[in-house]
Order: C-alpha cells, then sequence, then structure tokens
C-alpha cells in the first residue's frame, strides 16, 4: 500500500485529530511504563504550538501517521513519533524518520536524536533497524533508575 508523503503541519490547522492519534497510538503504553508518557497532559493548544515554534509532520490527512521535530543545537529530535495500529509495520514511521534525515539536513543538523521508554523494547529493536544507536540513558525527576533510552543516528 503506497500513502502519500509527508507534510508539515501548519499551525492553523486542526490540532484534534493529531492529538486523538497520539492518544490512541501511545494507549499501549498505559500501566507498561513508569511514569506515565507526557502524552497524557497533551492538548490541542500544545500541537498548535510545536506547529507554530517547530515543526509538525503528518502522514495522511487524517493523520495515519505523525511526528514532532525539535531543533537542539546538535541534533534534530524526534519526538510524539505515532503511527495508527491499523497501519504498523508498512512504512509509515520509516517514512518520517527519512523526512526527519531530510530536514536536518536542510536545518544543517549532524544527527538525528529520539528516546524511548526503556520499557518498550520493540521499539528499540525497530529504531536500531533505521539505522539509530543507543548512547545514553535517562532518569526522569525522582527516579532512581533510567527509564528512557536516547538514540541517535548520525547523518
Amino acid at each position: 500500500m503506497t500513502f502519500p508523503p509527508p507534510h508539515r503541519m501548519r499551525e492553523q490547522d486542526d490540532p484534534l485529530p493529531v492529538l486523538a492519534l497520539i492518544r490512541a497510538a501511545f494507549a499501549y503504553m498505559e500501566g507498561r511504563i513508569d511514569p506515565p508518557s507526557s502524552m497524557q497532559t497533551l492538548t490541542g493548544a500544545d500541537v498548535t504550538a510545536h506547529a507554530k515554534g517547530q515543526e509538525v509532520w503528518l502522514i495522511g490527512a487524517a493523520p495515519l501517521a505523525c511526528m514532532f521535530l525539535t531543533r537542539k543545537p546538535a541534533a534534530l529530535y524526534i519526538g510524539k513519533l505515532a503511527t495508527d495500529q491499523a497501519k504498523r509495520g508498512q512504512g509509515l514511521a520509516r517514512a518520517l524518520i527519512a523526512q526527519a534525515a531530510l530536514r536536518a539536513e536542510a536545518l544543517h543538523l549532524p544527527a538525528l536524536e529520539l528516546q524511548s521508554r526503556m520499557e518498550l523494547v520493540e521499539n528499540h529493536t525497530a529504531f536500531c533497524a533505521m539505522g539509530f544507536a543507543c548512547v545514553a540513558e535517562t532518569r526522569h525527576p525522582g527516579y532512581d533508575r533510567t527509564t528512557s533510552l536516547t538514540f541517535r543516528r548520525d547523518l
């Protein structure tokens, strides 16, 4: 199945379909990750603000997949990477990662970075298959154990 190419969300676009996609795509994490996902406090206004100040990329008008991009000094950070559950395994995340690489190059950033919770080992495998390597462990405030892994892909 082929999908339309990624497109950048504009600040005037309705954020609610993006928010709904993220909530549905991240729902399987509930009760599995600790601390809970920041997705639980994400609002439509937050989505719009990110589209205005940074970048939100979508595939499909519905949308079927999305990611938030944040410029950092030494990398383009990928957050809220989400794919519609019924469309997983069809290359949507890979297409968004390819778009992120194009954006990083256009912004003269040497790498892509993202984080994944410790418990989501299937995501770690998928990110490594897309050329990322684990480069750091982090802890959420108040935790005495690693809660997230940072993955990086040099361009």
